[in-house]
């Protein structure tokens, strides 16, 4: 008889992913990245991947919002990739000993719709592993609730991302993604691709151009 393949789902925490390759100079030539294909070559034989749902919010500076929304469209021509969209609001702070006033952007809901992306899932069925990729500690109830429900959950770190918490978490032993640098590599975008839906060429941001001369 057939052996039955492993489903799994990978769960990737945008902001984190993005913060862990923006905090080392030499990582920010990985912005343009196949986020399918890399996960992919993380499975075993005995392993299909079902779906990388990719979760984030689109920045407020129009330029930052333009490059992020062409690695969105390149990764979204793969039906794998499932592009999952908080929000930002905008966030006063003041400082209590001088009285002065910042103005900040805050990202909201997307722990709260990876969490329940992850708990729907495993109580229903979708998949036999689930991939967190992620460093932040609010991601441990939902991977609890996970394994409750006989889920097997493994945790990545993305690169430069660690947490002490979640590395004791999960079916096994914790990833940490800087580890595996030459996956990376081979899965950078070519700088144009093609959008079959729309029919049109889409190039890789110049900035992000840039950094892979470093």
């Amino acid at each position: 008889m057939i052996e039955q393949k492993q489903r799994v789902i990978v769960y990737v925490d945008g902001f984190n992913f993005y913060f862990g390759l923006r905090s080392n100079e030499k990582w920010k030539k990985y912005y343009w990245l196949d986020l399918v294909k890399l996960f992919s070559m993380f499975l075993r034989p005995n392993q299909e991947l079902v779906a990388v749902k990719y979760f984030s919010a689109k920045p407020d500076d129009m330029s930052k919002s333009l490059n992020q929304n062409a690695l969105f469209q390149a990764n979204l021509e793969n039906a794998k990739f499932k592009l999952i969209l908080g929000k930002y609001l905008k966030k006063t702070i003041k400082c209590f000993s001088c009285g002065n006033v910042i103005h900040t952007y805050e990202e909201k809901e997307t722990d709260v719709r990876i969490a329940t992306q992850i708990v729907a899932d495993a109580y229903q069925k979708n998949c036999d592993i689930a991939i967190v990729v992620s460093a932040d500690s609010d991601m441990i109830p939902a991977i609890e609730l996970a394994l409750e429900a006989k889920t097997n959950v493994f945790v990545y770190f993305p690169p430069h991302q660690y947490s002490s918490n979640l590395a004791t978490l999960g079916s096994g032993k914790a990833i940490h993604m800087k580890q595996y640098e030459s996956r990376f590599k081979q899965c950078i975008l070519p700088d144009v691709v093609h959008l079959e839906k729309s029919d049109f060429d889409l190039s890789i941001p110049k900035k992000w151009k840039g950094y892979q001369a470093l």
